[in-house]
Order: structure tokens, then C-alpha cells, then sequence
């Protein structure tokens, strides 16, 4: 009888994932466009087909052509427009449906998205056909991209792709005035995808539950090393209070440096050659941090390191804690978290990894138990890693799947 009752429940189970699954594939997916097709926009059309959670029905980018746009969905299609494009694939929760970019013609998007150097060749098909950027993987939807290629995102008729969401990824249009130009061609949410000075900012994991749907049409997803860092400090938080704390970033290279020296603005250190050089720069990072979780406010501040590697970052909090706690006591805390509400935003490790470990790994932040020291029980080194590229973008995708419910 016990044996007829377990057959009886996996039954069960299994019936109702299945009708799950089926409810879930009939559901009409968040349509996005994507304005810029650099590094950033290229990795949200990645993450999106990954993903396979929402669909992208256009991209803008006015300097590059649909060939060319193959591989760059909006950095203007650069780095995590690209990713984030393979992230959708992948997820698929969203459907691409546009893409803009002013510097790239489609068929550079077509090279540029298919190839990588550093998350290697897309696993999937790309090509251009009628005008648009076709992309698909096994197993997942299939994104028909009408590419854009306008300098003024107010001129991007969203509306007529279909698209109801626009990451936000050209570093340019980053405070709400500038990005809500996206709303007058008919786009009804706004992702910026990187930190805004005045838009909300949200964290999957940390606080995406105070999205107010009826008043924040331009939100952004921070920055790659506050999506990192959120996550653990709201564990430490939360368990064992943090007095106060100080952060490192230890960051891969990015677009924005230079190959060579050359010249940089205010911060000169910023023009050294990003492959000859370990080079502190700062970073708002930390400071974010109590913007998405209050209780942090005016107790966090960092720095940044920016090496010479490709992709994979990682950050050190180093606190001061309220409540005395063992190293055993913060592993438990971090593990129980990765394995429950932080699922596949926080993961944890106890392997002796390195960066390159991390590439292509979708979490946010992944702590790193062996690198973690104390000095006594309440000053403690906390260590987790992230693929500021991947990890991001998948988190840029899980945020519109978000609020598309909301």
C-alpha cells in the first residue's frame, strides 16, 4: 500500500508539472526591444534566447547593419546587449523582437552575435533574412528581430515590433529623462542596464518585491558588481547585522578601457592600457547597495581593481558584524539561502576555483566558503564571484520576466 500511495503522488506530481508546463508555453511572453546593440545589448539577446522567457522583437542601432548585428544586441548591441540577447535564448521567458544600433549594420550583428571571444561561438543559428535578425537555438523559440539603426531613441517606433520593454543598454540614455525617450515610440517599461542617478534601481533577489507596476515605467538593473554584492550583504544582513563594511571589487576588463595608454577625462588612471595594468579605479557599487536594501544605507562604501582578464570579477566584503558569528555559521547562512529563496541568484562553493571557472555561470554572486577568513567573530573577509557579462544579463532578463507579471 505505502508503494500504491508514492506511485500515486509521483503521478500526481508529474500531472501537474506537465499541465504546468503546457499553462506556462501557452502564456503570450514579455515582448522587448533592445536599443543598442554593443556588449551589453548583444548579451540580453543571448540571455533572452537562453532563457527563452521573453521574446525580443526589435533592436536600434544606427552605425551598425543587420549582417554585421548578428552578434550585438544592445551595448548599442555591444557586450551585454549581445549577452543579454543570448540570455533571453536561453531563459526563453522573453521574445526579442527589436534591436537598435546606430554604428552597426545587421549583417556585423549577424558576426558579432555568432561569435565571442570570451563566451565562445553561439550554440544556436544566426542570420539575416527580410531585413531582420534571426535567431534561434535547439529546444528554444525562435526571435524574429527587426533591427534598428537610429541615433535618437524618441525616433524608434517600439510599438509597431511589438515591443513592450526596452533594455536600456547603450551607457548613454542612464537617468530617466533621457531613457523615457523610449516611451514615446511606444514602449511601456524601460530596463536601463546599468546604475541610474535617479531611476529605482532593483536587484533580483533583494528587492525586486517594491516594483510598483502604476508608477515606474524606467527602472534600473544597477551595475553588474551591486548585483553581486546585494545578495550576500542581505544574507549577512539579515542574520548577523553589518555595522559597517568596506568592498573590493577585483574587475575584469570592460569596452570602456583602452588597449593602449591613451587619454581619459578627470580619472587618468582610467586611459592606462587595460592589458599592461592593475589599475584601482572607483565605483559606486557599494553605495548602491543602500539604495536597494535601506537598512545599509551610509554603511557601505568600496573600490575597484580593474585587471587584465577577460571576463569574471570578484568581489571581498570586508565587516564588521553585530552579532558574533563562527565562519561555519556565515557558510550555513550563505548555503541555505543559494539553496533557497536566492536560488540561482546566490550560488555557493566550497572547490578551490578560480575566474575562469565562473565564465558563463547565471548567478549573480557565488560564494567562495574556502576564501573567506575572520579575523575574530564579529570582522570577517567575505569572498563571491560573478560574470559581470553573463550573470548580469541573465539578470536583466529575469527582472523584465518580473515585472511583466506585475
Amino acid at each position: 500500500m505505502p508503494k500504491l500511495n508514492e506511485l500515486l503522488a509521483d503521478a500526481g506530481q508529474f500531472v501537474r508539472r506537465s499541465v504546468g508546463r503546457f499553462l506556462y508555453s501557452t502564456m503570450t511572453k514579455p515582448k522587448v526591444g533592445i536599443n543598442g546593440f554593443g556588449r551589453i545589448g548583444r548579451l540580453v539577446l543571448r540571455a533572452a534566447i537562453e532563457k527563452d522567457t521573453v521574446e525580443v522583437v526589435a533592436v536600434n542601432d544606427p552605425f551598425i547593419n543587420i549582417d554585421y548585428m548578428k552578434f550585438n544586441a544592445n551595448e548599442l548591441f555591444g557586450r551585454i546587449g549581445r549577452l543579454v540577447l543570448r540570455a533571453a535564448i536561453e531563459k526563453d521567458t522573453v521574445e526579442v523582437v527589436a534591436v537598435n544600433d546606430p554604428f552597426i549594420n545587421i549583417d556585423y550583428m549577424v558576426y558579432m552575435f555568432k561569435y565571442d571571444s570570451t563566451h565562445g561561438r553561439f550554440k544556436g543559428d544566426v542570420h539575416a533574412e527580410g531585413g531582420k535578425l534571426v535567431v534561434s537555438s535547439p529546444g528554444k523559440s525562435t526571435h524574429h528581430i527587426t533591427v534598428h539603426n537610429s541615433k535618437d531613441p524618441a525616433e524608434i517606433k517600439w510599438s509597431a515590433d511589438g515591443a513592450e520593454y526596452v533594455v536600456e543598454s547603450t551607457g548613454v540614455f542612464t537617468t530617466i529623462e533621457k531613457a523615457s525617450a523610449h516611451l514615446k515610440g511606444g514602449a511601456k517599461k524601460v530596463i536601463i542596464s546599468a546604475p541610474s542617478a535617479d531611476a529605482p534601481m532593483f536587484v533580483m533577489g533583494v528587492n525586486e518585491d517594491k516594483y510598483d507596476a502604476a508608477n515606474n515605467h524606467v527602472i534600473s538593473n544597477a551595475s553588474c558588481t551591486t548585483n553581486c554584492l546585494a545578495p550576500l550583504a542581505k544574507v549577512i544582513n539579515d542574520k548577523f547585522g553589518i555595522v559597517e563594511g568596506l568592498m573590493t571589487t577585483v574587475h575584469a576588463t570592460t569596452a570602456t578601457q583602452k588597449t593602449v595608454d591613451g587619454p581619459s577625462g578627470k580619472q587618468w588612471r582610467d586611459g592606462r592600457g587595460a592589458a599592461q595594468n592593475i589599475i584601482p579605479a572607483s565605483t559606486g557599487a557599494a553605495k548602491a547597495v543602500g539604495k536597494v536594501i535601506p537598512q545599509l544605507n551610509g554603511k557601505l562604501t568600496g573600490m575597484a581593481f580593474r585587471v587584465p582578464t577577460p571576463d569574471v570579477s570578484v568581489v571581498d566584503l570586508t565587516c564588521r558584524l553585530e552579532k558574533a558569528a563562527t565562519m561555519d555559521d556565515i557558510k550555513a547562512a550563505v548555503k541555505e539561502a543559494a539553496a533557497g529563496p536566492m536560488k540561482g541568484i546566490l550560488g555557493y562553493t566550497e572547490d578551490s576555483v578560480v575566474s575562469t571557472d565562473f565564465v558563463g555561470d547565471s548567478h549573480s554572486s557565488i560564494f567562495d566558503a574556502n576564501a573567506c577568513i575572520s579575523l575574530n567573530p564579529n570582522f570577517v573577509k567575505l569572498i563571491s564571484w560573478y560574470d559581470n557579462e553573463f550573470g548580469y544579463s541573465c539578470r536583466v532578463v529575469d527582472l523584465i520576466t518580473h515585472i511583466s507579471k506585475h
